[in-house]
Protein backbone atom coordinates (compact mmCIF):
# COMPACT_ATOMS: atom_id res chain seq x y z
CA UNK A 1 0.00 0.00 0.00
CA UNK A 2 1.28 3.48 -0.77
CA UNK A 3 1.53 6.17 1.89
CA UNK A 4 -1.55 8.10 0.75
CA UNK A 5 -3.77 5.06 1.23
CA UNK A 6 -2.73 4.65 4.86
CA UNK A 7 -3.63 8.23 5.81
CA UNK A 8 -7.12 9.66 6.30
CA UNK A 9 -8.64 12.05 3.78
CA UNK A 10 -7.42 15.61 4.06
CA UNK A 11 -9.76 18.10 5.71
CA UNK A 12 -11.13 19.47 2.42
CA UNK A 13 -11.98 16.02 1.04
CA UNK A 14 -13.53 14.86 4.31
CA UNK A 15 -15.67 17.98 4.50
CA UNK A 16 -16.71 17.69 0.85
CA UNK A 17 -18.01 14.14 1.29
CA UNK A 18 -19.57 14.83 4.68
CA UNK A 19 -21.40 17.89 3.33
CA UNK A 20 -23.78 15.55 1.52
CA UNK A 21 -25.10 14.60 4.98
CA UNK A 22 -25.96 18.15 6.04
CA UNK A 23 -29.68 18.54 6.79
CA UNK A 24 -31.83 20.36 4.28
CA UNK A 25 -32.97 22.78 6.98
CA UNK A 26 -30.42 24.92 8.91
CA UNK A 27 -31.93 23.73 12.21
CA UNK A 28 -31.95 20.07 11.19
CA UNK A 29 -30.02 17.27 12.91
CA UNK A 30 -26.32 17.45 12.02
CA UNK A 31 -25.21 14.24 13.76
CA UNK A 32 -24.50 12.34 10.51
CA UNK A 33 -22.56 15.30 9.10
CA UNK A 34 -20.27 15.65 12.13
CA UNK A 35 -19.87 11.88 12.47
CA UNK A 36 -18.90 11.40 8.81
CA UNK A 37 -16.58 14.41 8.75
CA UNK A 38 -14.78 13.18 11.86
CA UNK A 39 -14.51 9.59 10.61
CA UNK A 40 -13.31 10.57 7.15
CA UNK A 41 -10.75 12.96 8.58
CA UNK A 42 -9.30 10.53 11.13
CA UNK A 43 -9.67 6.99 9.75
CA UNK A 44 -7.74 5.82 6.64
CA UNK A 45 -10.41 3.20 5.90
CA UNK A 46 -11.74 4.73 2.70
CA UNK A 47 -8.41 5.75 1.11
CA UNK A 48 -7.24 2.18 1.71
CA UNK A 49 -10.38 0.64 0.22
CA UNK A 50 -10.32 3.01 -2.78
CA UNK A 51 -6.79 1.90 -3.61
CA UNK A 52 -7.75 -1.75 -3.24
CA UNK A 53 -10.64 -1.39 -5.71
CA UNK A 54 -8.95 0.74 -8.37
CA UNK A 55 -8.57 -1.00 -11.70
CA UNK A 56 -11.62 -3.24 -11.24
CA UNK A 57 -14.94 -2.50 -12.89
CA UNK A 58 -16.71 -5.44 -11.26
CA UNK A 59 -19.99 -4.58 -9.48
CA UNK A 60 -19.45 -4.03 -5.77
CA UNK A 61 -21.51 -5.41 -2.89
CA UNK A 62 -20.85 -3.50 0.35
CA UNK A 63 -21.85 -5.73 3.28
CA UNK A 64 -22.70 -3.67 6.36
CA UNK A 65 -22.65 -0.38 4.46
CA UNK A 66 -24.05 1.86 7.20
CA UNK A 67 -24.71 5.32 5.77
CA UNK A 68 -23.14 4.41 2.43
CA UNK A 69 -19.97 6.47 2.81
CA UNK A 70 -18.06 4.12 0.52
CA UNK A 71 -20.40 4.95 -2.37
CA UNK A 72 -19.68 8.67 -1.98
CA UNK A 73 -15.93 8.07 -1.72
CA UNK A 74 -15.95 5.85 -4.82
CA UNK A 75 -17.74 8.40 -6.97
CA UNK A 76 -15.48 11.23 -5.80
CA UNK A 77 -12.51 9.00 -6.71
CA UNK A 78 -13.90 8.49 -10.21
CA UNK A 79 -14.76 4.81 -9.68
CA UNK A 80 -18.03 4.12 -11.46
CA UNK A 81 -18.68 0.41 -10.86
CA UNK A 82 -22.25 -0.54 -9.92
CA UNK A 83 -22.62 -0.28 -6.15
CA UNK A 84 -25.07 -2.02 -3.82
CA UNK A 85 -24.93 -1.45 -0.08
CA UNK A 86 -26.74 -3.63 2.46
CA UNK A 87 -27.10 -3.26 6.23
CA UNK A 88 -29.38 -4.53 8.99
CA UNK A 89 -30.00 -1.00 10.32
CA UNK A 90 -33.12 0.19 8.52
CA UNK A 91 -32.77 3.75 9.82
CA UNK A 92 -29.24 4.08 8.40
CA UNK A 93 -30.31 2.56 5.09
CA UNK A 94 -33.16 5.06 4.88
CA UNK A 95 -30.77 7.95 5.41
CA UNK A 96 -28.24 6.43 2.99
CA UNK A 97 -30.90 6.25 0.26
CA UNK A 98 -32.04 9.80 0.87
CA UNK A 99 -28.54 11.28 0.76
CA UNK A 100 -27.49 9.20 -2.27
CA UNK A 101 -30.58 10.35 -4.19
CA UNK A 102 -30.00 13.96 -3.21
CA UNK A 103 -26.34 13.65 -4.29
CA UNK A 104 -27.33 11.98 -7.59
CA UNK A 105 -24.95 9.05 -7.07
CA UNK A 106 -25.22 7.02 -10.26
CA UNK A 107 -25.80 3.24 -10.28
CA UNK A 108 -26.08 3.10 -6.47
CA UNK A 109 -28.71 1.34 -4.36
CA UNK A 110 -29.24 0.33 -0.75
CA UNK A 111 -31.16 -2.52 0.89
CA UNK A 112 -31.99 -3.66 4.41
CA UNK A 113 -30.41 -7.13 4.85
CA UNK A 114 -29.58 -9.16 7.96
CA UNK A 115 -26.16 -10.62 7.23
CA UNK A 116 -26.69 -13.46 9.71
CA UNK A 117 -29.25 -14.81 7.24
CA UNK A 118 -26.84 -14.58 4.32
CA UNK A 119 -26.50 -11.81 1.72
CA UNK A 120 -28.54 -11.73 -1.47
CA UNK A 121 -27.01 -13.11 -4.72
CA UNK A 122 -24.15 -11.16 -6.26
CA UNK A 123 -21.28 -11.61 -8.70
CA UNK A 124 -18.30 -9.26 -8.57
CA UNK A 125 -16.33 -7.54 -5.81
CA UNK A 126 -17.30 -7.62 -2.13
CA UNK A 127 -16.46 -5.21 0.69
CA UNK A 128 -16.82 -6.27 4.34
CA UNK A 129 -15.81 -3.23 6.37
CA UNK A 130 -15.85 -3.21 10.19
CA UNK A 131 -18.46 -5.98 10.30
CA UNK A 132 -16.84 -9.29 11.21
CA UNK A 133 -16.32 -8.58 14.90
CA UNK A 134 -20.10 -8.25 15.34
CA UNK A 135 -20.68 -11.84 14.18
CA UNK A 136 -20.12 -15.19 15.87
CA UNK A 137 -17.07 -17.07 14.56
CA UNK A 138 -19.14 -19.60 12.59
CA UNK A 139 -21.15 -16.81 10.97
CA UNK A 140 -17.96 -14.95 10.09
CA UNK A 141 -16.60 -17.94 8.17
CA UNK A 142 -19.95 -18.51 6.45
CA UNK A 143 -20.05 -14.88 5.32
CA UNK A 144 -16.46 -14.98 4.11
CA UNK A 145 -17.05 -18.21 2.20
CA UNK A 146 -20.17 -16.72 0.59
CA UNK A 147 -18.21 -13.61 -0.37
CA UNK A 148 -15.44 -15.72 -1.92
CA UNK A 149 -18.03 -17.58 -3.99
CA UNK A 150 -19.24 -14.23 -5.37
CA UNK A 151 -15.84 -13.19 -6.74
CA UNK A 152 -15.34 -13.03 -10.49
CA UNK A 153 -12.07 -12.64 -12.43
CA UNK A 154 -10.66 -9.18 -11.77
CA UNK A 155 -12.91 -8.64 -8.75
CA UNK A 156 -11.68 -7.97 -5.22
CA UNK A 157 -12.63 -9.10 -1.75
CA UNK A 158 -11.82 -6.19 0.56
CA UNK A 159 -12.10 -6.72 4.32
CA UNK A 160 -11.35 -4.19 7.05
CA UNK A 161 -11.57 -5.69 10.50
CA UNK A 162 -10.23 -5.44 14.00
CA UNK A 163 -8.04 -8.47 14.62
CA UNK A 164 -8.09 -10.25 17.94
CA UNK A 165 -4.93 -10.04 20.03
CA UNK A 166 -3.75 -8.87 23.44
CA UNK A 167 -2.15 -5.62 22.23
CA UNK A 168 -3.11 -2.20 23.57
CA UNK A 169 -4.83 -1.50 20.26
CA UNK A 170 -6.73 -4.76 20.57
CA UNK A 171 -7.96 -3.89 24.06
CA UNK A 172 -8.94 -0.35 23.04
CA UNK A 173 -10.87 -1.70 20.07
CA UNK A 174 -12.91 -4.03 22.23
CA UNK A 175 -13.88 -1.25 24.63
CA UNK A 176 -14.80 1.18 21.82
CA UNK A 177 -16.94 -1.39 19.98
CA UNK A 178 -18.81 -2.18 23.17
CA UNK A 179 -19.47 1.51 23.83
CA UNK A 180 -20.74 2.00 20.26
CA UNK A 181 -23.33 -0.67 20.95
CA UNK A 182 -24.29 0.75 24.34
CA UNK A 183 -24.97 4.23 22.94
CA UNK A 184 -27.00 2.76 20.08
CA UNK A 185 -24.74 3.64 17.13
CA UNK A 186 -24.14 -0.04 16.38
CA UNK A 187 -27.12 -2.38 16.53
CA UNK A 188 -25.02 -5.37 17.61
CA UNK A 189 -22.40 -5.84 20.29
CA UNK A 190 -18.96 -7.19 19.32
CA UNK A 191 -18.92 -10.99 19.50
CA UNK A 192 -15.70 -12.40 18.04
CA UNK A 193 -12.54 -10.77 16.70
CA UNK A 194 -10.95 -12.68 13.79
CA UNK A 195 -7.55 -14.32 14.22
CA UNK A 196 -5.00 -13.25 11.62
CA UNK A 197 -3.49 -16.72 11.14
CA UNK A 198 -6.88 -18.37 10.74
CA UNK A 199 -7.87 -15.71 8.21
CA UNK A 200 -4.67 -16.22 6.19
CA UNK A 201 -5.24 -19.96 6.12
CA UNK A 202 -8.89 -19.73 5.09
CA UNK A 203 -8.21 -17.36 2.19
CA UNK A 204 -5.17 -19.33 1.01
CA UNK A 205 -7.16 -22.58 1.04
CA UNK A 206 -9.71 -20.87 -1.22
CA UNK A 207 -6.93 -20.21 -3.74
CA UNK A 208 -6.87 -16.44 -3.24
CA UNK A 209 -3.88 -14.11 -3.40
CA UNK A 210 -4.02 -11.93 -0.32
CA UNK A 211 -2.35 -8.97 1.33
CA UNK A 212 -2.69 -8.03 5.02
CA UNK A 213 -1.86 -4.43 5.95
CA UNK A 214 -2.30 -2.50 9.20
CA UNK A 215 -4.68 0.41 8.66
CA UNK A 216 -4.52 2.31 11.90
CA UNK A 217 -4.63 6.02 11.07
CA UNK A 218 -5.36 8.37 13.96
CA UNK A 219 -7.76 6.13 15.93
CA UNK A 220 -6.10 3.82 18.49
CA UNK A 221 -7.74 0.67 17.10
CA UNK A 222 -6.26 -2.62 15.87
CA UNK A 223 -7.62 -2.29 12.33
CA UNK A 224 -6.26 -4.22 9.36
CA UNK A 225 -7.07 -4.18 5.64
CA UNK A 226 -7.22 -7.53 3.85
CA UNK A 227 -7.40 -7.62 0.05
CA UNK A 228 -7.94 -10.91 -1.78
CA UNK A 229 -8.17 -11.75 -5.47
CA UNK A 230 -8.61 -14.93 -7.47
Amino acid sequence: MNASSTRPFDRATATRIASAFLPAHPLGNRWDYYYTRTKLGSDPLYPGVLQALRGSQAPLLDLGCGLGLLAHALRLDGQAMAYRGVDNDAAKIGRARKVADRSALADTRFEVVDLTGGPSPHQGSVAILDVLQYLEASTQWTLIDEAIAMLTPGARLVIRTTLGDASRRGRTSRVADRLANLIGWMQSRPRCYPDIDAMRTRLAEAGLRTTFSPLYGNPPFNNWLIVATL
